[in-house]
C-alpha cells in the first residue's frame, strides 16, 4: 500500500476513534456532558445532535459518497475541535488534548485525502 494512503488511514482512524468515544460518552452519560456543557456555558440541548453529527460525520468521511458532503464533515469537525480546545483551555480544565489530537489527525487526514484523490 502506498504511504500517503497509510498516513491517511491512520490519521482517519485516530480522528474516528476520538469522535466515536466523545459520540459515545454523549450519549452513554448525557447528564454528565449536560453538566460539562453548563460549565462552558454552552447550551445543552446541543448534546444529542453532536453526538448524531460527529457519526454522520464519519460515515461520510469514510463512506465518501459525495466530495461535498465530505467537505462538509471536515468542517464540522474542524469547528468542533477547534471550540472543544477553547472552551477547555478557557475553563483550565486540562482537558484539551484530546482536541488537540482529534485536530492534527483531521488536518492530516483531509490533507493527506486531497492528495490520494487527486
Amino acid at each position: 500500500m502506498d504511504f500517503k494512503k497509510i498516513i491517511f488511514y491512520l490519521a482517519t482512524a485516530v480522528l474516528t476513534y476520538v469522535m466515536l468515544y466523545s459520540a459515545y460518552f454523549y450519549l452513554s452519560s448525557p447528564d454528565v456532558v449536560v453538566g460539562i456543557f453548563e460549565g462552558y456555558d454552552y447550551p445543552t440541548y446541543l448534546v444529542y445532535p453532536l453526538a448524531i453529527a460527529k457519526i454522520l460525520g464519519l460515515v461520510a468521511i469514510w463512506g465518501n459518497f459525495s466530495k461535498p458532503l465530505k467537505e462538509w464533515a471536515y468542517a464540522g469537525f474542524f469547528f468542533d475541535t477547534t471550540l472543544a480546545f477553547t472552551a477547555h483551555k478557557v475553563a483550565e480544565d486540562g482537558g484539551e488534548l484530546y482536541s488537540i489530537i482529534a485536530f492534527i489527525a483531521l488536518v492530516i487526514s483531509y490533507i493527506f485525502g486531497k492528495i490520494i484523490n487527486h
